[in-house]
C-alpha cells in the first residue's frame, strides 16, 4: 500500500458548485476553484492514477488543512470524485470504509492518502 501526497487545499464540495446557466438551459456548475484544483489533483496523482481500481476499497486519508475553519468530511466527496476523475477507482461506490484524520500545516496544506483494495466485501455492521 503507497502513500499518494497531493498538495494545495483541497475544496468543500458544498461549496464548490453553483446553479449555472448553458445555452439559456438551468445546471449544475463547478466552480473555478474545483476545476484549478482537479487539474492540479491530476498533474500531481502518480501512484493510483489510471489504475481503475473496481473493487470495493477502503481509503485510509490525511487531509492537512492552512488552518482550522474546514470541515473533514466536505473534502471527503471532492478526494473521492477526483479520485475517480483520474481513473484511479472506476466508481466511488465501491469505497466501502474510509479511515480518514485532519490536520493543521499553514505552510503545505495537503491530502495524503492510501487505497487498501478488499478481496472481499467487508462487513461493516
Amino acid at each position: 500500500m503507497k502513500t499518494e501526497v497531493i498538495y494545495g487545499v483541497i475544496p468543500s464540495k458544498s461549496n464548490c458548485y453553483t446553479v449555472g446557466r448553458v445555452n439559456g438551459r438551468p445546471c449544475i456548475v463547478k466552480s473555478n476553484e474545483m476545476k484549478r484544483y482537479e487539474r492540479s489533483f491530476i498533474k500531481q496523482c502518480t501512484i493510483y492514477k489510471n489504475r481503475n481500481i473496481s473493487t470495493p476499497f477502503r481509503l485510509i486519508v490525511d487531509v492537512f488543512y492552512p488552518d482550522y475553519t474546514h470541515d473533514l468530511d466536505n473534502s471527503l466527496k471532492g478526494l473521492l470524485d477526483n479520485l475517480q476523475y483520474c481513473g484511479a477507482i472506476s466508481n466511488d461506490n465501491l469505497c466501502v470504509e474510509i479511515v480518514a484524520r485532519r490536520h493543521y500545516d499553514k505552510y503545505k496544506p495537503r491530502v495524503q492518502f492510501c487505497i487498501e483494495e478488499l478481496n472481499e466485501q467487508k462487513q461493516l455492521f
